[in-house]
């Protein structure tokens, strides 16, 4: 089906707005886009590319942080995960502070 994602600033306490995110697919396809106004990015994948394999979400949040002013300690974030049986729907969503970041597989 697709995979979409979103990114919370925690330290904000707000969603993360338009910060360019890449997904790269297991046959080395780059799809990009950027967050909206809640911080989502749905249109990531177009319907029926999902293919099984390794994919690779990366979201440059050094770029966000710089925009707001503050001095970004990582540059990028990089998830890595498996689609084993097509089609789901994979949300991935994306947890920001200014030193730290953490993902889990959402619904």
């Amino acid at each position: 089906m697709s995979i979409s994602t979103h990114i919370l600033d925690l330290a904000r306490g707000r969603p993360a707005a338009d910060v360019t995110i890449r997904l790269v697919g297991p046959d080395g396809v780059v799809h990009a886009g950027r967050t909206d106004a809640d911080g989502r990015c749905r249109d990531l994948l177009p319907p029926g590319d999902l293919l099984p394999g390794t994919w690779r979400l990366e979201f440059d949040i050094g770029a966000y942080q710089q925009a707001l002013g503050g001095e970004p300690f990582y540059p990028r974030a990089t998830v890595e995960f498996t689609v084993n049986s097509p089609p789901q729907h994979f949300h991935i969503p994306l947890l920001l502070s200014p030193y730290g970041y953490s993902t889990y597989r959402g619904s």
